[in-house]
């Protein structure tokens, strides 16, 4: 495996300086990743998975974007206005946005971005033909017009303030009316965008070229345009423990988050790099919006002890997360002791959930026994292969409280689908933010979203909850709706339909040559700023 990728290196820089411009790239200006499995499409409607997500945040540009605090900026929109008491949007354009030349473009080979294009490219978003993951994106708007070349108008059904979140998506990038209704034009694989970087190669499985986009609109704070590096470069190697040895040799110059392949081999049980790694490369570890959990699925017309508040709770104080984490996770998260929101959101407060304490887990179980006549209660936890260490800890732990624990091993798919279907009556199950707002996790627990109609798999149902739910997607205010957040994650910790294990944490390698590479809560990489020395 080392052989065969040190080989596609060899190629791609052949390829890259002898490519049309004649421009001589050297190692220093190229940016080098791998990505475990292939990408299924460069097009942005498609720019549902992370794999894609990276490779489509290169190439296009939306109406806004999220720096690394979360915090929507401005992208092609260079200003907007919310009227209507929420429900109205107006974006008005840069005029200096130039799409990736193409000869389909005419003369020039290339032409401004306008209002038209994103209305087209909000057209084909929610198209049922085309049938894109992301057409969700836009269930709340009404209707959307390009006044004039500069000024698109967005019209609400109803007050949503997550939705500049939504629009910072990769689904909501603008894309070129021409040349995608080319006939001749496989738009998955030849997209034409308006990024930082130009698609110029792509051999499936094996390797991704972009070259620096000379269009590029933004400018650093001296007036440097952007980006710096002059290539990125995306190999394909399936194998983890390859990649890692890819990157310890240097032939990568990234490595996105740990495998158990090499987890001790690269940093020490308290999360930090190993010694004889600090001088050859650089780590960082940010929160990660994703919320790892046990969820119970709670059905009236059984009577598990599950289904027994005095279990839930002595199941969540029942067991040490900082354990957990340190010696199974080598301290790559962070305890869910506050709560079902994660930490990384603005409403996220450190609020008081559950800490370890045994006795007090003991005496819940022994109070469950004595009112229901059930000597020693048993529940039976659902989980795959990856979390199987971490079930099997919870399990000892649980044990010495006086409960029975067993644990289901199934695989990834009948998981999904079983916890979908209300089949299993706890399971292991994890929620990645789709939009930074704590709104995105509590649906989870609205009651008009039980599934297979939405994302409540819990089945938790409960008035107050539902009424605080309804009133914080209708608030414009940001610290009036962190407030209801928060009393609806307090809720949760009173009722406990979930076990939070941890909150994760973004992990990223880079060599010490390379500069500029931020982290943020949501794992995008953003390769604008980033440059590369010299080794």
């Amino acid at each position: 495996m080392v052989l065969r990728n040190s080989f596609l290196f060899g190629v791609l820089f052949v390829f890259l300086a002898c490519s049309k411009n004649k421009t001589n790239i050297r190692g220093k200006d190229v940016f080098r990743y791998n990505e475990h499995a292939n990408i299924t499409s460069l097009d942005p409607v498609f720019a549902k998975d992370q794999r894609n997500i990276w490779a489509v945040n290169q190439l296009f540009n939306g109406l806004v974007r999220l720096d690394d605090s979360l915090r929507v900026k401005p992208d092609i929109a260079e200003n907007w206005l919310i009227s209507d008491k929420g429900k109205t949007y107006t974006f008005l354009l840069r005029k200096d946005v130039f799409f990736h030349k193409h000869r389909l473009f005419g003369k020039d080979s290339t032409r401004t971005v306008t209002a038209k294009d994103f209305e087209y490219s909000f057209n084909r978003l929610k198209d049922p033909e085309i049938a894109s993951p992301g057409g969700w994106v836009l269930q709340n708007v009404k209707s959307f017009v390009a006044k004039n070349d500069t000024t698109f108008v967005v019209h609400l059904t109803k007050p949503f303030p997550p939705f500049l979140g939504l629009l910072a998506m990769k689904y909501c990038s603008v894309v070129p009316k021409e040349i995608i209704e080319n006939n001749k034009s496989n738009f998955r694989s030849n997209p034409i965008g308006t990024g930082p970087f130009q698609f110029k190669l792509w051999v499936e499985n094996t390797k991704l070229v972009f070259r620096k986009n000379p269009l590029y609109f933004e400018k650093d704070s001296s007036g440097n345009k952007l980006p710096y590096l002059e290539a990125v470069a995306v190999t394909f190697l399936p194998d983890k423990q390859s990649e890692f040895l890819q990157f310890i040799q240097g032939n990568l110059d990234f490595m996105k988050s740990l495998d158990a392949s090499y987890k001790d081999e690269l940093i020490t049980t308290t999360g930090k790099l190993q010694k004889k790694y600090l001088d050859k490369i650089q780590m960082q570890k940010a929160p990660y919006l994703n919320t790892e959990y046990l969820g119970i699925f709670l059905d009236k017309e059984k009577s598990t002890p599950e289904q027994n508040l005095l279990i839930r709770k002595a199941i969540n104080y029942g067991f040490d997360r900082k354990k957990m984490i340190r010696f199974l996770r080598n301290n790559i998260g962070r305890p869910a002791n506050s709560g079902f929101i994660p930490k990384g959101l603005p409403s996220f407060i450190n609020q008081q959930g559950f800490e370890y304490n045994p006795e007090k887990a003991r005496k819940l179980v022994n109070q469950f026994s004595k009112e229901t006549n059930v000597e020693k209660p048993s529940i039976i936890i659902t989980t795959n292969n990856n979390y199987l260490d971490l079930c099997e800890f919870i399990q000892r732990e649980l044990e010495k409280i006086g409960l029975y624990v067993q644990i289901d091993v199934t695989p990834p798919s009948t998981l999904r689908q079983g916890k979908a279907n209300g089949k299993f009556s706890i399971f292991r199950a994890s929620w990645i933010a789709d939009y930074p707002d704590a709104e995105n996790y509590l649906s989870l627990f609205y009651s008009k979203n039980f599934t297979p109609n939405g994302p409540n798999y819990t089945h938790f149902s409960n008035m107050i909850f539902d009424d605080l739910y309804e009133q914080s997607i209708s608030e414009v205010d940001d610290i009036k709706r962190y407030k209801l957040y928060q009393k609806m994650d307090s809720i949760l910790i009173q009722e406990a339909p979930v076990v939070p294990l941890y909150y994760d944490e973004v992990v990223r390698f880079t060599q010490k040559n390379i500069t500029g590479l931020g982290i943020n809560p949501i794992d995008l990489l953003d390769l604008r700023m980033v440059k590369k020395q010299a080794p």
